[in-house]
This record gives C-alpha cells, sequence and structure tokens, in this order.
C-alpha cells in the first residue's frame, strides 16, 4: 500500500537538508528541538534520571516505572539514531509507552555516540546496563522478565547484546524486541529487495544510509563483524526469543526480516510483523497515529506470553 497519508504528509513539509557534509551537532539540536515539554508527556507512576555504575563507567539512564508495584520485570530500551543521534530526551516519549503498555519498568540507556566515542564505546555501555540492571538491589527486578528492546541502530544493539549475553554465559535476557532494525551494515543495493523497492521517497532513503552510518563505520566498526551486522551471525541458536517490527516501505525491512527467519530455522521463537504504509522510523516519529501505536500493545502481548510465531 502507499504511505500512511499522514506520513507523507509531514514527509512533504520537512525542510531540505542542509547543504555539504552531515553536522552531527546541528543534527543533534534539531532532533531536540522537538521534543515535548514535560507537562505534555505520558505520565506515569515515577521517572527517575540515574547513572548506572557498570563494567563500561558511568552510564546516564532514565528508569520508568508505570505503577506502585514493589517490584517489575525490567525492559532495557536503547535508542536509535544511527548511531550519532538520539538521547533520553528524543525518545523519552517511546519508553513512556513501553513502560504504560507492557506494565514493565523500562531502563533506558543513554549510551556513548559516535563519533566521538569509537566503537564499540555504544555497545559495551548498552550490554553493561543490562548486566548492571540484573544485579542492582534497589531497581526492584522481580527476577522474571528481562528484556532488551530498540529502534533502528538500537534494534542492532539489540541483536548484538543478545549475542554477547548468550557467548558469555549470560542467560538471563528472556525477549529481544527490535523495530526497523538496521543488522547489515554492508548496504550494497543488490543484497535486499527493499533497498531498491524503498530506496526514495519514504523518509529515510538508501542512498543516505552510507553517509548516516559513516561516522559508527569510521570509527572502527567492521561490516563484517556479527556484532556491527548481526545479520551475519553464523550461529543463532539459543538466543532469546524475539519481535521483529519492519515498515513495508523501509528500506531496511528485508534485513529485519531476514533476521526473523534465521532466527526460527535455528529454532529461536520468533515473530516478524510488518506494518502496511509504515517507513523507517514510524515507532519514533508516528507513534501518535492509531495504527503505528498498536505497536506498543503488540510488545505488551509478545512480552507477556501472548504472542504468536512466523
Amino acid at each position: 500500500m502507499p504511505l500512511h497519508p499522514q506520513i507523507a504528509e509531514a514527509l512533504a513539509h520537512l525542510p531540505a537538508p542542509a547543504p555539504g557534509p552531515i553536522d552531527p551537532a546541528a543534527l543533534r539540536a534539531a532532533d531536540e528541538s522537538q521534543v515535548a515539554a514535560p507537562a505534555d508527556r505520558l505520565p506515569l507512576h515515577a521517572v527517575e534520571d540515574r547513572t548506572a555504575s557498570t563494567a563500561s563507567g558511568d552510564v546516564p539512564v532514565r528508569v520508568y516505572t508505570p505503577d506502585t508495584a514493589a517490584q517489575h520485570g525490567l525492559l532495557i530500551y536503547f535508542h536509535g539514531g544511527a548511531f550519532f543521534l538520539g538521547s533520553l530526551e528524543t525518545h523519552d516519549h517511546v519508553a513512556r509507552s513501553l513502560a504504560a503498555e507492557t506494565g514493565l519498568k523500562v531502563v533506558s540507556v543513554g549510551y556513548r555516540l559516535a563519533p566521538e566515542a569509537a566503537f564499540p564505546a555504544g555497545l559495551d555501555d548498552c550490554y553493561a546496563v543490562v548486566r548492571w540492571a540484573a544485579d542492582a538491589p534497589d531497581l526492584g527486578w522481580d527476577g522474571t522478565t528481562l528484556a532488551v528492546a530498540g529502534d533502528s541502530s538500537g534494534g542492532t544493539f539489540v541483536a548484538a547484546v543478545a549475542a554477547r549475553a548468550h557467548d558469555d554465559g549470560f542467560d538471563r535476557i528472556t525477549h529481544q524486541i527490535l523495530y526497523y532494525p538496521s543488522l547489515d551494515l554492508d548496504f550494497d543495493e543488490d543484497r535486499y529487495a527493499s533497498l531498491r523497492e524503498n530506496a526514495v521517497g519514504y523518509g529515510l532513503e538508501t542512498a543516505g544510509l552510507k553517509p548516516f552510518n559513516a561516522f559508527y563505520l569510521d570509527s572502527g566498526a567492521d561490516p563484517a563483524d556479527p556484532l556491527v551486522s548481526p545479520v551475519k551471525r553464523a550461529d543463532l541458536s539459543g538466543l532469546p526469543p524475539a519481535l521483529v517490527i519492519t515498515g513495508e516501505l523501509d528500506p531496511l525491512r528485508d534485513e529485519g526480516e531476514l533476521y526473523g527467519e534465521r532466527l526460527a530455522k535455528a529454532g529461536v521463537a520468533a515473530t516478524v510483523s510488518r506494518y502496511a504504509g509504515a517507513g523507517h522510523g514510524f515507532v519514533q516519529h508516528f507513534s501518535w497515529i492509531p495504527e503505528y501505536h498498536q505497536v506498543f500493545a503488540e510488545t505488551g502481548k509478545f512480552i507477556n506470553g501472548r504472542g504468536g510465531t512466523s
């Protein structure tokens, strides 16, 4: 189907990108300028900024508690942004909706960004916060659900963290949730049909993938490394059950769906759910549209044992 009309209308009014090389500081400032005022955000029982003291150093986190229960399952959330954009603020609304719809305590990770922090700094931060959360005595984990979730490049970190945890013998992660993940940083257009079919006109464009990810790749991230391109991991067996959300009109659609297919072939319970009329970034930018806000309810059903397998 065509692009959702409300998304098409929003894209039509976006200003043209600034000429010249990508300026991380300018794009970060533009993202932050779109953040809702605190009074306009979804209310929860508690939202607290903390510092996680981890093996990777001190990592800023924001903890979202949905209700008054003394203990909760945990969801550790990694924001997207091509490894150089995004923050606790720009994805605050996503974390709030996840807490509200899943009933879990959400820990959003303010990991280090490229190009200032070279690979694998951001990945190290994300993995270290998962390990910290499992052991933090005052976080109130009930010892049941320990999910990891992320959008776009945050989805890359979800898959990489799940694999790293498995290899380290850390078997406490119960679910992995990936929203339109970037799982193959080899951007050869012949690798996936969606890179050609959805190349132009749907927000994220195929020609923009290399320059937007260059800050990460130039910092030492090798696209052949399965921790950089998780779909390249040879053996996916033993990983946590997965929910992979894709957008019909996203250039990255097919690599996300391939990851789900490969997980299933490896014996991992994997649900792949494609949202019609959606391009890349629809959870971050367009979850105010009812059809796309549904992704949070689907996440809750998956985590709470009511999801299917495809």
